[in-house]
């Protein structure tokens, strides 16, 4: 049982990090992905919409939050395999060593991938490298060792969970037929065929249980249900957040038009009054033109209003913002590009790091929503909310609503 739901989760875990890494438009610029070396791993999947424009925060909400929920049913299923991992002797066949090796790599890329993706959305960044390489080159080990798993069990899985109870605890079926039956409430989770002992999952002698498969069944439900409790406010958010105890974005982030989640503050970034103080400047470039305007003139360009969310890849996500600014789209007519501009690359005046700049695909600059926002919620945008000005796309992961931006570059190469 155990099994068959990791079988759904780890499978909608991979498609939606699939769809994660696409809406970075990793083939776009090595500045969206720095992966090294990934060949065929770095497949690239569609050029991300910008519609629905919710998309984003739904599937990497559901990444998280299932990954989290999933955490007792993994160390269920492990806690109930280890008998297995001593069988003796421990290779049998060609198939049933490629079976350990398999197995050997499932159980090492789980635990790694939940444990780094657990950690990155807590914030505590521990990892010897990227968080972001680690993870990508962990999934495909992981994955790969689940198709192999799965092949060699999941004939013998849906076996168990359709054999009659009472054929599943035949005294036959026992590796000892004097040893005294089972009590009724304990079932075996395996009903293998004669000679085939090592798939069982019980001792050839068991003491008297302490739980039933009910009981264990349903320990573990209520342990993923609590997590499910308090992880899923950070995705939903509005009143809900308030739940979101083990998030770090849960906490009440203040009032006021500004009063919503970030990531990063200003601080936290080194960001300096003087980077965004009365000297800066916003420098747009492409067509083999250059523009550069103060902040007085951005503001004196007709402006637009959109309603959009912050998502993040740790999960978290903000209820509809209603931001105002300049389209981005207008921005690139400055420079003598029209409707059709291409893509465009934002730098920020934050030094170096990750995600100090981004690279916007033409279908995220053509969408008239897309703005480089001066105001939020009728206010000016607060120094840890980019002031004093920002991105904002519909659909984009938030690490691409790059803040404190100071150059626009649109179809140069990247």
């Amino acid at each position: 049982m155990f099994g068959l739901i990791l079988l759904v989760g780890v499978t909608i875990l991979f498609l939606t990090g699939l769809l994660s890494y696409a809406s970075y438009n990793p083939d776009l610029s090595r500045i969206n992905d720095e992966t090294p070396d990934k060949d065929l791993l770095g497949f690239y999947l569609f050029s991300w919409p910008t519609s629905p424009y919710w998309l984003y925060r739904v599937t990497q909400g559901v990444h998280v939050t299932l990954g989290i929920v999933l955490v007792p049913v993994l160390l269920a299923k492990l806690w109930s395999v280890v008998p297995l991992l001593f069988s003796w002797p421990p290779v049998r066949s060609a198939s049933h060593a490629v079976e350990r090796l398999s197995l050997l790599l499932l159980v090492g890329g789980a635990l790694f991938e939940f444990a780094t993706g657990i950690l990155n959305v807590q914030l505590h960044y521990i990892f010897p490298g990227s968080f972001y390489t680690l993870h990508f080159y962990g999934a495909w080990v992981f994955i790969g060792a689940f198709v192999v798993h799965v092949s060699f069990r999941l004939t013998r899985a849906l076996r168990a969970v359709t054999t009659r109870r009472d054929e599943a605890e035949r005294p036959s079926d026992l590796a000892d037929p004097a040893a005294p039956a089972a009590p009724a409430d304990r079932a075996y989770l395996s009903a293998p065929s004669a000679g085939d002992r090592a798939a069982r999952l019980v001792a050839p002698r068991p003491a008297p249980p302490t739980l039933s498969r009910r009981g264990a069944v349903g320990l573990v439900g209520a342990g993923s249900g609590v997590l499910l409790l308090v992880t899923v406010g950070q995705s939903v958010g509005g009143w809900f957040r308030r739940t979101a105890l083990l998030a770090p974005h849960g906490q009440d982030p203040g009032t006021g038009p500004n009063g919503f989640q970030i990531n990063k503050t200003a601080a936290a970034l080194g960001i300096r009054t003087s980077d965004t103080g009365p000297a800066w400047r916003l420098t747009v470039r492409g067509g083999g033109r250059q523009t550069v305007l103060t902040l007085d003139e951005l503001r004196a360009l007709p402006q637009h209003e959109s309603a959009l969310p912050i998502a993040c890849v740790e999960g978290w996500s903000t209820t509809d913002q209603r931001w105002r600014g300049v389209r981005i789209v207008d921005l690139a007519a400055l420079v003598g590009l029209g409707p059709d501009a291409p893509h465009v690359r934002v730098d920020s005046v934050q030094r170096g790091g990750a995600f100090a700049s981004a690279v916007l695909r033409d279908n995220q600059v053509r969408d008239r929503r897309s703005l480089l926002a001066l105001r939020v919620n009728g206010a000016v945008l607060s120094h840890d909310h980019g002031y004093p000005a920002r991105i904002i796309v519909p659909g984009a992961p938030g690490v691409h609503n790059t803040k404190w931006v100071t150059r626009l570059t649109f179809g140069e190469p990247v």
